[in-house]
């Protein structure tokens, strides 16, 4: 590369590192209003996040940044560029093209919007009053659909929204991948709820005080490779992870003393989120790069961690003992195969984060319809109780009891996340797929799991996904690593033949 373009090259790299700093600086202001800031200070901290995120905004659609993607979008200097910097460029273009189009005003205030909506749903959560989130829900739903006026709808305006979480993907697509999971996965259920084979459970009904679970937790993050040099385990209303750079990547989860379960799964979840974002290539941190490709992918790894080794057998095999020191008295006489059987029980339930790994995608094919219907049927916000409780019900055959275990029971839309919901469905088809490309490399996989030598599986996630960052897009991810696009069968085979040897199927 020529000099001149050299040095025109290095100032839009550290654009787009003041960028990446505002938004880290942001990130980590949310993650301290998630995580035990002041009540009384937070809607100030709302406003400073939105001031915050309009300055990175500005920077992100600022005649300087226009210039620089005028220059290294031309083909000749394009051909200067690695493959790396080309998606760089093509990544921060597609910001700039759907950014420019939203005056920085309106984003600042749904930013304040959204930042105060997550505060009041804890509150409406709590108590279930989702009428006094309603208003906020309403004005974020609204804004959305402002927005999607101003990017223009593609096909159909949700499949706007699906494209900022899973690029490509559209409604036509996604609702053939379900329908095609349904065929499969609906006649299973209906063979589980049949089987004679009833798990004994008692102890599940146990106390399981906050410390112990929390030790848990801790160890098996450390031993799936999660390095606490880079990262830190909190308590908060709903788990999530925070990436702000790879050096710091923070998680959270939650302990009910009435579900060992939960803390337990829940933290192996965003511990495959983690992995993930601690494991990319050191040089994308600063640029957008330096984060997961996709929510599906994104997902694929917390799926694949929670599910596919957290509730294997080899893993129980391997760490009840683990967890029978913290609760000696409550576990007493029971075996890894009993606990096993006990955290793949498959029952219908009404919280999608505790759900079994089978009608876990019923779960999301309710919210993915119901998105469908706000943003291409203009359903009325208010009437989200009662759609989401007759929902439940068809596919579900349960009702819930109250909006907090009902429409409420989610973070994702108080922030605004429409369009996010489908990607945990993805995550699991993702999952299964790369799960089967896995067991063909590493022939001893179970073993090494049950040996507790988890660290060859992350090393190997790491060299086929986690490195790359956001520098490969989610369909060359799941093609580079499996040979073939997605393939929803994979899922539907590893259901099958895991259901049918616990609940003896003959399918």
């Amino acid at each position: 590369m020529e000099q001149q373009l050299q040095e025109q090259w290095n100032g839009f790299r550290q654009l787009v590192s003041r960028i990446g700093s505002y938004n880290e600086a942001v990130g980590l202001m949310y993650w301290d209003l998630r995580t035990g800031a002041p009540r009384k200070g937070a809607e100030q901290r709302a406003e400073t996040i939105g001031l915050l995120s309009t300055e990175a905004f500005k920077l992100g659609t600022s005649e300087e940044m226009g210039t620089y993607l005028d220059l290294f979008t031309q083909e000749a200097n394009l051909a200067e560029l690695d493959e790396v910097d080309r998606r760089l460029v093509e990544t921060v273009k597609k910001d700039y093209d759907l950014n420019r189009k939203v005056p920085a005003e309106e984003f600042q205030a749904y930013t304040i919007l959204t930042s105060k909506s997550e505060t009041q749903w804890e509150d409406a959560k709590e108590s279930g009053d989702f009428e006094s989130f309603e208003p906020y829900l309403s004005e974020i739903v609204a804004t959305l659909r402002k927005f999607i006026g101003y990017w223009g709808a593609k096909d159909t305006p949700y499949d706007t929204l699906l494209d900022m979480y899973e690029p490509d993907l559209t409604v036509e697509r996604l609702d053939e991948v379900f329908d095609r999971l349904k065929k499969r996965l609906v006649p299973l259920a209906e063979a589980i709820a049949a089987s004679d084979i009833k798990p004994k459970m008692p102890f599940l009904d146990a106390t399981y005080p906050k410390e112990g679970q929390k030790a848990f937790s801790h160890f098996i993050l450390k031993e799936m490779g999660y390095d606490f040099d880079a990262g830190r385990l909190d308590e908060t209303v709903h788990p999530f992870a925070t990436g702000l750079n790879p050096g710091d990547v923070r998680i959270t989860t939650h302990y009910h003393e009435n579900d060992v379960l939960s803390a337990a799964f829940s933290s192996l979840h965003e511990g495959g989120h983690a992995l993930y974002e601690q494991n990319i290539d050191p040089k994308l941190t600063g640029t957008p790069l330096a984060q997961g490709t996709s929510m599906g992918i994104h997902e694929s790894q917390s799926r694949f961690w929670e599910n596919m080794v957290g509730r294997s057998l080899p893993f129980w095999q391997k760490y009840f003992s683990e967890l029978q020191k913290q609760f000696p008295d409550q576990l007493r006489g029971v075996t890894p195969e009993q606990f096993h059987f006990a955290a793949n029980r498959v029952e219908n339930s009404l919280i999608r984060i505790e759900a079994d790994e089978l009608t876990y995608n019923l779960h999301i094919i309710i919210r993915y319809e119901i998105e469908k219907m706000l943003f291409n049927e203009d359903l009325d916000v208010k009437k989200l109780p009662e759609v989401w409780n007759a929902k439940y019900e068809s596919y579900l055959g349960i009702t819930p009891p109250n909006n907090s275990q009902g429409v409420l029971q989610d973070v994702h839309w108080s922030g605004g996340s429409f369009g996010y919901f489908a990607s945990y469905s993805l995550g699991n088809m993702y999952a299964a797929q790369i799960m089967h490309t896995l067991r063909k490399e590493l022939t001893n996989y179970d073993e090494l799991i049950e040996q507790g030598n988890l660290l060859p599986i992350k090393e190997w996630l790491t060299e086929k996904v986690y490195r790359f960052g956001k520098s490969k897009k989610p369909a060359e991810i799941i093609f580079d690593v499996t040979g073939e696009e997605l393939n929803p069968d994979y899922l539907a085979d590893y259901l099958e033949q895991k259901y049918a040897s616990l609940y003896n199927l003959k399918l």
